[in-house]
């Protein structure tokens, strides 16, 4: 049985490898035509595929839309049911069959000739009827399938998906598609948390602990006290001037005893205070405490406006620490 596993691997692998050389090679020309195509698309790429196919369709839609390629999936039977209205003039079409003679997609031709929708094929047939009708033909033929009957379709769909996967990179990368993007189409879930903005998480409004320059120490106290953060703005209108933390009155009581007491909280705050921009990922605010080993940071616009307070705790939820 281990080597059964094994070999469906290397199997596979060796069919990816032998992709990789055509992507490099003499299927480069169309590869690059086929990107090209999907990058000047004024619509979406409409990706369709029949069985195995379809599931493999149905992801590589995916990819393309998380990374910044507008796709959707269509089925083609349900197409053929009505659902082809789902394709309008500025579109493109991707349609995926091993054997390029799927009837369903075959089926599907001469609408697509008849809205001038550009056609990309990705089939393991060169000479098939969906290859020569295609504006682009991509090559993901494998000399076998890793099924021991050769039936089952294993590492053709394995190729297939690995040159979706190969085309929505390169138009990710040929978009400019940066991270900022990236987070903004994924909001939810492990990836969501991973690239949170400061903005969702810091506290402001009334949870946001803030006194002026001319501020008593009592009240500062009373203030960190009661919003629970440990630490307190200084502003001065709108504009932050300087921060107060726990730490910074253990080290003047220290220092002064009980008279920091008769201090007002210009004469107490540390000026200058490490800040963050609300737009900011908060892996990059935790870098900054880490770095700086505080505990928070001042959220604030680019004229030091103060927006909000970031904490340590707020970015545990985020499961960055």
């Amino acid at each position: 049985m281990k080597n059964i596993g094994e070999n469906v691997v290397r199997i596979e692998a060796e069919a990816l490898r032998s992709l990789a050389d055509r992507i490099s090679g003499p299927m480069a020309p169309a590869f690059q035509k086929a990107v090209e195509l999907m990058f000047c698309c004024a619509g979406r790429v409409v990706v369709t595929g029949m069985g195995k196919s379809g599931l493999i369709a149905r992801k590589i839609a995916a990819t393309l839309s998380s990374t910044g390629t507008p796709a959707l999936y269509l089925h083609p039977v349900e197409a053929l049911h009505g659902d082809l209205g789902m394709v309008v003039r500025g579109d493109v079409v991707l349609a995926l069959s091993a054997s390029g003679e799927t009837e369903e997609i075959l089926a599907l031709l001469a609408t697509i000739k008849r809205l001038r929708v550009p056609l990309i094929a990705m089939t393991g047939d060169a000479i098939s009827t969906l290859a020569a009708a295609a504006d682009v033909a991509l090559d993901c033929s494998i000399a076998e399938e890793a099924c021991s009957l050769g039936l089952a379709p294993t590492a053709s769909t394995t190729t297939m998906l690995a040159l979706g996967d190969a085309l929505a990179v390169t138009l990710s990368e040929k978009r400019g598609f940066k991270e900022e993007d990236f987070a903004n189409l994924h909001p939810g879930g492990k990836l969501g948390k991973r690239l949170a903005r400061v903005e969702s998480l810091m506290h402001s409004g009334d949870a946001l602990p803030c006194v002026t320059p001319q501020t008593k120490m009592p009240d500062v106290i009373y203030e960190m006290s009661r919003k629970k953060l440990g630490v307190t703005a200084v502003v001065e209108g709108e504009k932050l001037v300087g921060v107060i933390s726990d730490g910074d009155l253990r080290r003047l009581l220290e220092r002064r005893g009980k008279d920091v007491l008769d201090l007002t909280a210009s004469e107490a705050m540390t000026k200058n205070p490490r800040t963050i921009a609300p737009g900011e990922f908060a892996a990059t605010a935790l870098a900054l405490m880490e770095d700086k080993k505080i505990t928070s940071l001042m959220v604030v616009d680019g004229d030091m406006r103060l927006e909000g307070i970031v904490h340590l705790h707020d970015l545990w939820s985020t499961e960055l620490v």
